[in-house]
């Protein structure tokens, strides 16, 4: 296996010491810092030192069969992949939707640095299974997982993927004014008029965050009126043409409804929201909302499927 012919970029992310360093500048700063705060500090250094012993360990295997690269995540958005380039990501499950959602079908595997701290949903290796999925990935003797991800497109033309699920509504923790069209659970397409907190489109892959915690929260609310709690939500496959969507906390009122609050988007079925917030409308995708396009009033965002899908390593 020729090493030069093949490049790998892993894509890492900040552990929250790091987090604490950039802030603090020192590692006692933050230690006063977090102890002050009644917080354990050495609950900090051990995840450091977990991840970074991972990424050591993920980088020496890597350097044995390509080129490397390393790159954080906040640069991701400005990274140049070659269509031949393995990625990997050491670190959390969002780190995961983060880089491929900047992918045009490069293969990705997902190392889970502490599997003891994180579930890994969508990091199935831990760094030591590299010798192998690393050879098997660059022959194609690997197992690849495609996942549908979201696109949302507006009137104004800005465009944006998802591999978890988009937000759109306020900035802040206030009300967002909008009007919904899509498919009613009766069949018939409809526009409903809503003020809620904000609206949760999610993937397959996106059910299993933030989008589960707001159906469990209902779940358990139903369980309080005294419904059995036995129904749920229609799953989705992380390759099926769907998505699925909630409304957070809509408000019925003299102007509003709350009819239309979760369902299902199939391909082709219609997903529009019109702001009518005059500021403060944000629309961003797997929780960066730094990287926010503006939802103000007059803009309409349609939400579908992407032609893109991600390639995932299993």
């Amino acid at each position: 296996m020729d090493r030069n012919a093949n490049k790998i970029v892993i894509v890492t992310q900040k552990s929250r010491l790091q987090e604490l360093l950039c802030k603090y500048n020192t590692k006692a700063q933050a230690k006063f810092y977090i102890e002050h705060m009644g917080a354990d500090f050495s609950d900090y250094i051990l995840e450091d030192e977990t991840y970074q012993k991972a990424l050591t360990d993920v980088k020496q295997i890597a350097d044995k069969y390509a080129k490397i690269t390393v790159v954080d995540r906040e640069f991701i958005p400005n990274m140049l992949f070659g269509k031949d380039d393995i990625v990997i990501a050491v670190g959390r499950d969002g780190l995961v939707c983060n880089a491929v959602k900047y992918l045009s079908g490069q293969k990705l595997i997902g190392v889970n640095p502490d599997p003891a701290r994180w579930d890994g949903v969508l990091l199935p290796f831990e760094a030591g299974e590299l010798e192998k999925i690393i050879p098997q990935t660059i022959t194609g003797d690997c197992d690849v997982k495609n996942v549908t991800m979201a696109k949302a497109v507006t009137n104004d033309g800005q465009k944006m993927l998802a591999v978890n699920d988009f937000f759109i509504g306020p900035k802040s923790h206030t009300s967002a004014r909008y009007d919904l069209t899509t498919r009613h659970t009766l069949g018939r397409v409809i526009t409903e008029s809503q003020s809620s907190s904000g609206i949760i489109v999610s993937t397959g892959i996106g059910q299993t965050g933030w989008y589960k915690s707001v159906m469990a929260q209902a779940k358990a609310a139903c369980g309080l009126f005294g419904y059995d709690g036995s129904g749920d939500y229609e799953k989705i496959g992380w390759d099926e043409k769907k998505l699925s969507f909630v409304v957070r906390e809509p408000f019925p009122s003299n102007t509003t409804d709350a009819t239309v609050v979760f369902g299902t988007i199939g391909e082709g079925d219609p997903f529009r929201v019109l702001s009518k917030m005059p500021e403060n409308g944000v629309i961003f995708s797997d929780g960066m909302e730094e990287d926010a396009i503006e939802f103000n009033s007059g803009i309409e965002v349609n939400i579908g499927m992407s032609e893109w899908k991600g390639c995932l390593v299993r």
